[in-house]
This record gives structure tokens, sequence and C-alpha cells, in this order.
């Protein structure tokens, strides 16, 4: 099978739509239909099935789509290290993924130490959502991930290690001129005649579960595409807002914090291969779990030591 084709086939994947993914690669549509063609007649099963708005994976596609992106990166991975062996470059990069919270502060920060410590090493942070890194690292395209086990939790994949960092203590995050700025911990019922925001569903689902054993409700009025946004909304008075509490030391002077009575929480792993870990995983591991460990002050963190 030709890796020029499992491109194609993934570019479909992800753009769904033949057309589409034939503008992004410089071929035609007609190009693209028969390199998927072939693979179908080599893997024997159909890969795209069309729909209204473009085209989308089989079950099959799925499938051959998981293992496709894994070989693909892996084969990226190859041509680096070979180049990087020709030119006497440094070592590959360490690609660190980390949930928007995460990346806000916590991994940078644990980051920086690492560096003070080794020296220079090339890295990259990929932000994104657990299920997304989780299937990132899975594709070898990750070295080492943070992520937490906010709905709908943490995927179960065997080829994978997680270390269990600490629990993160969810804040509400205010306006400036807020009638229960600078207030104590406080009930979610308190904030019954507010407007919600939020800009995921497990963020979401943690604020719904809170507010239904107080038997309250929250209503969840405004939706934003990302954390940044759902601050924006909250900046500008439009809303308040559930966020995660190691985000306190990293929010625009505009937004306070509050605490809730018996806050909702999230635990927050770092995810690592089993197998050919990148040399510089397990020392950004170290200085992950130093920052949880002393750094409790930080934004109501409890910490506990566990691998999984």
């Amino acid at each position: 099978m030709s890796p020029n084709a499992w491109r194609t086939f993934v570019t479909v994947c992800r753009l769904g739509s033949l057309s589409a993914a034939a503008a992004e690669l410089g071929y035609t549509q007609s190009a693209v239909s028969r390199q998927i063609a072939g693979l179908e007649r080599q893997v024997g099963a159909p890969l795209v099935e069309r729909h209204s708005r473009g085209v989308r994976p089989t079950a099959a596609g799925e499938a051959f789509r998981h293992h496709v992106q894994a070989a693909l990166s892996e084969a990226e991975r190859a041509i680096r290290a070979a180049r990087d062996a020709r030119d006497g470059s440094p070592a590959r990069p360490l690609n660190v993924g980390a949930t928007p919270s995460l990346a806000a502060g916590v991994v940078p920060a644990a980051m920086r130490r690492m560096l003070d410590e080794t020296g220079v090493l090339p890295w990259n942070l990929v932000p994104g959502l657990t299920r997304e890194l989780y299937e990132r690292m899975a594709n070898g395209e990750i070295d080492l991930a943070t992520v937490t086990d906010a709905p709908p939790g943490l995927p179960n994949d065997p080829h994978l290690e997680r270390h269990f960092l600490g629990t993160d203590e969810m804040i509400v995050a205010l306006p400036a001129n807020h009638r229960l700025a600078g207030s104590g911990p406080t009930g979610i019922e308190a904030l019954a005649d507010d407007t919600w925001a939020e800009d995921n569903e497990g963020s979401a689902a943690l604020l719904r579960q809170h507010a239904a054993l107080a038997g309250a409700f929250a209503r969840i009025d405004l939706r934003a595409a990302d954390l940044p946004g759902k601050i924006a909304l909250v900046a500008t008075g439009h809303a308040i807002a559930l966020i995660p509490g190691v985000l306190a030391d990293t929010l625009r002077a505009d937004v306070v914090t509050l605490a809730l009575v018996n806050p909702p929480t999230r635990g927050i792993y770092a995810v690592l291969p089993r197998h050919n870990q990148h040399p510089s995983a397990p020392q950004l591991l170290h200085q992950l779990m130093m920052h949880f460990q002393l750094g409790p002050a930080l934004s109501g963190i409890r910490c506990y030591f566990a691998s999984y």
C-alpha cells in the first residue's frame, strides 16, 4: 500500500470531503477518488461512505484510519531521526500535550524547571481535550500528555501508562464587579439567578452534577468555542463560569474567582507510552509530580501519588 494513499485517506477523513482533501493535497478530486478506491480494493471493505454534507469513514474505515495515522506518524518520525543523525542536529523535539487549563501555566512551568536543569531541548506544546490528546498519543504524535478525568473520563489504552498527579478543585470565575466578588466559599444555590457560560461538555457535566447535588439549577445559556472565549464572556459581564482551580493564577485582571462549598473536582494525570518513551519524558513527569507535591496552595489542588 502506498503511504501517499494512506495520507490521502487520512486527509479525507479529517476534512470530510473528497474535494477539500484534493485541494489541500494538490490533487484532482478524481485522483483522490481513485486512491480511496484502490485502498478499498486492497483492504477488501468500504472505507468511506457518503452523507448529505460529504463523506465519513465507515466502521472499517475508522479502524483502518487509526492504524494508518499511527504508521504515518512513525514514518515521519523515522525520517526526522535520520535527517537529524545526518545533520548532527539536536535530539528530537519533546512533544507535550496538555488540556487548555494545564497548558495555560502548569505544563510550561514544569518544562521551564526541567530545561533549567537539563539545558536546551527542542519541544512543542500541543493543547487539546483529553480524548484528542489520547488519540494523538496513540498515533505517536505526542510523547507525554497532561489530561483530566472530567466527563466522559479517561480512555483505557493498554499501550499507555498514566500517573496520577493530583485532584483539582473547580472554582467559579466572576466579573470583577459581580455582587459576590470577594466572598468566601459559597453554595452554588446563591448563583441560581446567574447566566453560566461553557466551552465543552466535560465542564458542563461537572457543573450540572454539582448543581443537582445541591438541589439547584445552573442556567448554561452561553457557549464559547474555547477556554479563552469562556473567560472573555466572564470578563465582559455576560456570564459566570466554572473553571479549573489550576487557572487561578493565570486569569486576566478583570476576572475574579469564587470558591464553592464542596466543589466539584477532577483528577489530573500524566500519560506516557508504555514503551519507546522519549528520553526526556520521565524528567518532565518528575517535574510535574514535584509541581503538584510542592504547590498544593495553588488553586486548592490536593495531591496524592499513584501510577496505573
